[in-house]
């Protein structure tokens, strides 16, 4: 047996560090490091890569506060890829390559993608890119007929 013993042992309840007076700001502290040499994190926290942990949003809100979070693995390809996405394109509240619809589309092909993708709206652009209204669930709650026209129910 070897002859190193811990004599004493402590929980985190036997621990309390007291605050003290500091002449360092909050704002001028900077407790961010590097993940690798090339991946800065704003704060020094990683989520765990466990499925009861970590998914886009937890991944999302990690981002946000400076962190990172590991998508974990205990999914199919596919569905390990679509979480990815989903925070790759999150964007401080913006959605950078939003999916759209044309004002031509029927109301069943918008339904349709919101549906598919879990989201409640879809931006309705021109050929050229440009934005001439949303249509919501809202828009779609009460509406029967799924051949309408896009450009007949949008906002």
């Amino acid at each position: 047996m070897s002859e190193d013993r811990i004599d004493e042992s402590l929980t985190f309840d036997d621990v309390l560090l007291v605050p003290g007076y500091s002449e360092i700001m909050p704002s001028e502290v900077d407790v961010s490091t590097y993940l690798t040499p090339n991946i800065k994190l704003n704060i020094p926290l990683i989520s765990a890569a466990m499925d009861t942990v970590t998914e886009a949003k937890t991944a999302i809100a990690m981002a946000q506060e400076g962190g990172i979070g590991i998508i974990h693995r205990n999914i199919d390809i596919i569905s390990q890829a679509a979480e990815v996405e989903r925070v790759k394109k999150y964007e401080s509240g913006m959605i950078v390559n939003p999916l759209t619809v044309r004002p031509y589309h029927k109301v069943r092909e918008a339904l349709d993608i919101m549906l598919k993708h879990n989201i409640t709206g879809l931006p309705v652009t021109e050929e050229d890119g440009g934005l001439v209204g949303i249509i919501t669930n809202r828009d779609l709650r009460l509406e029967k007929n799924l051949d309408y026209r896009v450009d007949q129910l949008m906002t």
